[in-house]
Parts: structure tokens; C-alpha cells; sequence
């Protein structure tokens, strides 16, 4: 049962994650500096994203169960508790330090910064439903 709670999980992150970037795909796009055809779609357009974003999802909910087995977080508050403040204390503070260092705009950290707070505490939330 807790392999599929973390697929669910996982789903649900991702789902999450594709509403999240199409909604903003224009700045995101013109953030992260991916050049664009004139109907905005990206030029180096390709699976490999999709794939890697998915295999790292459920890579990120499977470690969250496992933690969240060890301290006893069991309950759907606390999952989402501990959702968010594993994605705004832990996953957030790296993508701002990487994208500090590579001086990439302010803009493309808030778009994935926020994606990944939001998609771990998606995680913490549907994890403790099981």
C-alpha cells in the first residue's frame, strides 16, 4: 500500500508541477532563457524533462514516506506540515543558493522555488491520506 501512496503522491506533485509551468510557461521560459518559436514554443523542445521530472518525483515522495515512517507523521495536518517545511526549509534553500551562484533571475526562483514547496507539501498532504 505504500508503494502506491508514494505513485499517488508522486502523480499528484506532477500533476501540480504541469498546471503550475504552463500557467506560467511565458515567464518561465523568458527567465530561464529558453529560446521560443513563435507560437512559444520552446526550440529545444524534447521528452527527456518530462521523464527526468518524473523519475525525481517519485523519488522525492518515496524519501518523504520513508522519513515520514521514522517520525511517526501520520496524520494529514501533519503531512502537510511537514511538506512544506521540508520543500521551504530544505529543497527551497537549494534552488536559491544554485541559482544564486549561476546569477540566474529572480523571477525563474520564485516560479520553481514555489513549485517545489508546493509540490512537497502536495506530497506530505497525499501521503498521510493512506
Amino acid at each position: 500500500m505504500q508503494f502506491v501512496a508514494v505513485l499517488v503522491a508522486a502523480a499528484g506533485a506532477y500533476a501540480f508541477g504541469a498546471v503550475w509551468y504552463m500557467t506560467l510557461a511565458k515567464p518561465w521560459a523568458a527567465a530561464a532563457g529558453v529560446k521560443c518559436d513563435d507560437n512559444g514554443k520552446p526550440l529545444n523542445a524534447s521528452a527527456m524533462p518530462f521523464i527526468v521530472s518524473g523519475i525525481s518525483v517519485i523519488l522525492v515522495a518515496g524519501m518523504m514516506r520513508h522519513v515520514f515512517n521514522m517520525a511517526q507523521i501520520d496524520t494529514v495536518g501533519k503531512g502537510f506540515l511537514a511538506g512544506l517545511g521540508i520543500g521551504v526549509f530544505l529543497v527551497l534553500p537549494w534552488i536559491v543558493t544554485n541559482y544564486a551562484y549561476a546569477g540566474r533571475p529572480r523571477n525563474l526562483t520564485l516560479i520553481d522555488g514555489a513549485y517545489s514547496a508546493i509540490g512537497c507539501t502536495i506530497i506530505g498532504t497525499i501521503l498521510t491520506m493512506f
